[in-house]
C-alpha cells in the first residue's frame, strides 16, 4: 500500500462566519424592520388623516343641517305674502271646514223699513249638489266652464214669513277664478239659483214660477246667489213691476245673501309668527 494510503483521514473543520459578518446582517435586518415600521406608521398616519377629514366633513354637514333645520323651524314673523296666503287658505276651506249651520246660520239679522232690526229664519238646508244641476242654463254654462266645485243651498223666510229666499253658495277654485266667472254671468234677474221648497213649511209653494227676482254677490272664492218670491204662491207674472220696486222683498233678499257672503269671506285673525303669536 502506498504511503498516502496509510495516513489517517483528517476531518475538515466547518467554516464559521466572522463576528463582523453577523453584525452586518443584524444591522441590515434591523434597518429593514425600521423601514417597514416607518412605512406602516406613514400609512397609518395617512389613513388617520383621511378618516379625520371624512369625519370632519360629516360633522360640518350635520352642523349645517342642524342650523338649517333650526333656522327653518324657528318661530319668526310672517311675511306679507304668508299672511295673505293664510287668509286666502282659511277663507277657501270654510265651505267644508265649517259646520253647515255656520255657513247658513239659523237666524240672520237684517234691516226693514224705518231701519227696524228684523230677523230672517232658516227653514231648511238642501243637500250639497253639483253647480250645474241647481241653477238655470245660462248660469250653469258659466259655472261649468270656470270649474265650479259644488253648490250649497238653504231657504230662509223674512220675519213675517211673507218672503221666501233661497241662497246658493257656489264654490269656485279660488278668488281669481270667481272674479272671472262673475264677469261672465248673465245680467238677467230671471235666472240664477233655483228655489228650494221644503214641504210642510211655509215655503212649500215656492218654486221657479214664484221666483220674483234673482241676484248674486261675490266674496272670496264664492258666488252667493239668491232667489226670492212670495210664500203665498204668487207668480212673477201676477205681480205688477211697480209693486216689486216698492216692496221690501228685494232688499230683504240682498241683505240675507250679503250677510252670508260677508261671513264666508271675513278675514280671520292672522297669527303674527310662524308658530303662533310668539316669535
Amino acid at each position: 500500500m502506498p504511503p498516502e494510503s496509510r495516513r489517517s483521514p483528517v476531518s475538515r473543520a466547518r467554516a464559521r462566519p466572522w463576528p463582523a459578518s453577523r453584525g452586518r446582517a443584524a444591522a441590515a435586518k434591523a434597518a429593514r424592520e425600521r423601514a417597514e415600521l416607518e412605512r406602516g406608521i406613514r400609512y397609518r398616519s395617512i389613513l388617520m388623516i383621511l378618516v379625520g377629514a371624512v369625519l370632519a366633513v360629516g360633522a360640518v354637514n350635520v352642523l349645517l343641517g342642524t342650523l338649517g333645520l333650526v333656522q327653518e323651524t324657528r318661530s319668526r314673523p310672517l311675511t306679507v305674502e304668508e299672511r295673505d296666503r293664510y287668509v286666502q287658505e282659511d277663507v277657501a276651506r270654510r265651505w267644508h271646514a265649517w259646520p253647515i249651520g255656520m255657513v247658513f246660520p239659523e237666524e240672520l239679522e237684517y234691516t226693514g223699513l224705518g231701519r227696524t232690526q228684523l230677523f230672517a229664519r232658516r227653514v231648511g238646508i238642501a243637500p250639497e249638489a253639483p253647480c250645474t244641476a241647481v241653477v238655470d242654463a245660462p248660469v250653469a254654462s258659466v259655472l261649468k266652464e270656470t270649474g265650479c266645485l259644488t253648490m250649497l243651498r238653504a231657504t230662509y223666510v223674512d220675519q213675517t214669513s211673507t218672503f221666501a229666499i233661497t241662497v246658493g253658495v257656489a264654490v269656485l277654485p279660488d278668488e281669481e277664478t270667481r272674479v272671472a266667472a262673475s264677469a261672465r254671468l248673465p245680467v238677467d234677474d230671471r235666472v240664477g239659483v233655483r228655489p228650494v221648497a221644503f214641504p210642510g213649511t211655509v215655503t212649500d209653494r215656492f218654486g221657479a214660477a214664484q221666483r220674483q227676482r234673482t241676484g248674486w254677490v261675490g266674496a272670496g272664492p264664492y258666488i252667493v246667489f239668491s232667489s226670492v218670491g212670495y210664500t203665498d204662491g204668487r207668480t212673477r207674472e201676477s205681480v205688477p213691476p211697480e209693486e216689486l220696486l216698492n216692496a221690501e222683498l228685494w232688499p230683504t233678499a240682498q241683505a240675507i245673501a250679503g250677510r252670508i257672503a260677508r261671513f264666508l269671506a271675513e278675514p280671520p285673525d292672522v297669527p303674527r309668527c310662524t308658530q303662533g303669536n310668539v316669535c
